[in-house]
């Protein structure tokens, strides 16, 4: 079985698809303890989604992917996290 595309380039197919422009990510930070927390924000079209969780500054990547889904799984209306959004070819015009 292939790999499943990572969150981002599949939010990013949907954008372009459905013309909503390119997704702009910001990263954030929350100072706690001796630690920082990192997580991130996407924003689609003038909408922002946020990563659900907060994640250690290695961990950037998933902070990213994790808004990603959030911001897919919205415009796509699959919130269910037990089902998959549609590919963006679903939304391509013949």
């Amino acid at each position: 079985m292939a790999a499943r595309e990572q969150w981002a380039q599949r939010l990013k197919e949907h954008c372009s698809v459905r013309g909503l422009g390119e997704p702009i990510w910001q990263d954030v930070s929350d100072r706690r303890g001796g630690r920082t927390a990192w997580s991130s924000i996407v924003a689609i079209n003038g909408s922002q989604y946020a990563a659900r969780f907060w994640y250690d500054g290695a961990y950037m990547v998933q902070a990213r992917e994790d808004a990603a889904e959030m911001a897919l799984r919205h415009i796509t209306g699959y919130v269910n996290t037990t089902e998959e959004p549609p590919p963006a070819s679903h939304y391509a015009r013949g």
